[in-house]
């Protein structure tokens, strides 16, 4: 859900993005810039190894309650980056589906392939830039 401080920008000129917005434009509201949200449970195990759609939904999760305690929503999410480690588009399009079917997909967002994450078989990390009013 859109908030009134947060416009989604898509260029009439360009190519239209695949589910996101070219730009995000926070007017009169507090930034939030979030740490990469990762894929592990309360007690810090990997939930879903070896699962790609598994390991993006707990990262999402992990991700809204970041932004919750910051007091914003996913609506108040300007811009993602997510990082995936991929060998194949297939992979990068694995985790996307799942990005793109969650309250995330509004925002400018970038997909990057990556050789590594920070935990042993972690294969997404999802980091935001929010602002709430």
């Amino acid at each position: 859900m859109s908030r009134p401080h947060v416009q989604h920008l898509t260029v009439p000129d360009l190519f239209p993005p695949p589910g996101y917005a070219h730009a995000a434009v926070a007017t009169s509201a507090r930034l939030i810039l979030t740490a990469g949200a990762v894929p592990l449970d309360d007690h810090g195990n990997l939930v879903g190894p070896g699962d790609y759609a598994r390991q993006t939904r707990q990262t999402i999760d992990n991700l809204l309650r970041q932004l919750s305690a910051a007091g914003a929503t996913a609506g108040d999410v300007l811009k993602t980056t997510v990082y995936v480690v991929a060998k194949t588009e297939a992979d990068l399009t694995a985790v996307w589906k799942v990005v793109q079917a969650s309250a995330l997909a509004p925002a400018a967002s970038t997909l990057l392939g990556v050789a590594l994450l920070g935990y042993r078989g972690q294969l997404v990390e999802i980091e935001a830039v929010a602002a709430s009013g």
